[in-house]
């Protein structure tokens, strides 16, 4: 039997996929848009900017409108609560783990997330789409280069595996592995993260981009145990940031 932070996962992401499914249909109500900054030509060093608020990295989060192929909601408060609590049995793997569940990476200033679930082609595939969790983080000065390469160091040391724990349940992690490759923002990674549970296996896609002075993560799971990396979220999201 799995884990109670296995089985919870899956339950989750489950109900999340029928709920948003079932109401973005019935929605044609226009997401406001707000755009991201002038993009800066490679190469080109981009200038220290004010770390923005949480209304102003809400404005920038991706819509409905804008990912069709998905149905999207703003992340709950006991979701939000819940990724605050992660931590890990090794010290050297808690960002890793804290991206894993989009809970701020440091100490930035500003924060927003939200969900999408892939939206399936039919309704018996409801319990294979997946379900992605994305969060913005705005930092002062180099608090966002600092979060991005901690994550970066915690993947390299931690690819051997260590248990993740979250609301007091937790789960072992096998091995964390290369994604694929991500273009996107000044700096952007990609891992899959791989936890073997009584034979079973279930992964969690990874992405984490920086832009300027902001982190955006990408956690995605689905129920079938197996996600896949949400390529078009990512390329959507990491736009409107400029």
């Amino acid at each position: 039997m799995r884990s109670t932070l296995v089985r919870r996962t899956v339950l989750t992401a489950s109900a999340v996929s029928l709920v948003l499914l079932s109401t973005a249909c019935g929605s044609d109500k226009a997401d406001d848009k707000v755009g991201g900054a002038t993009p800066t030509p490679s190469g080109v060093a981009t200038p220290a900017a004010k770390a923005k608020t949480d209304a102003e990295l809400a404005a920038l989060l991706v819509t409905q409108t804008e990912l069709p192929t998905h149905a999207v909601r703003a992340a709950t408060p006991a979701e939000l609560a819940a990724a605050a609590s992660a931590g890990s049995d090794k010290p050297e793997c808690l960002p890793l783990v804290k991206a894993q569940s989009t809970a701020p990476v440091g100490t930035p200033v500003g924060r927003a997330g939200t969900k999408a679930v892939a939206v399936p082609k039919s309704a018996g595939d409801v319990l294979g789409a997946t379900v992605t969790s994305i969060a913005l983080a705005s930092y002062e000065g180099k608090g966002a280069e600092a979060a991005f390469a901690s994550v970066k160091a915690a993947a390299t040391a931690c690819a051997g595996g260590y248990t993740g724990s979250q609301a007091g349940d937790s789960l072992k992690i096998a091995k964390v592995v290369p994604g694929a490759s991500v273009t996107a923002g000044d700096e952007a990674l990609a891992y899959t993260a791989v936890a073997d549970v009584d034979g079973e296996k279930a992964s969690t896609e990874l992405v984490v981009v920086r832009k300027g002075n902001i982190i955006a993560t990408f956690s995605a799971v689905s129920p079938s145990g197996s996600a896949e990396q949400p390529k078009a979220v990512v390329e959507i999201q990491a736009k409107k940031l400029g």
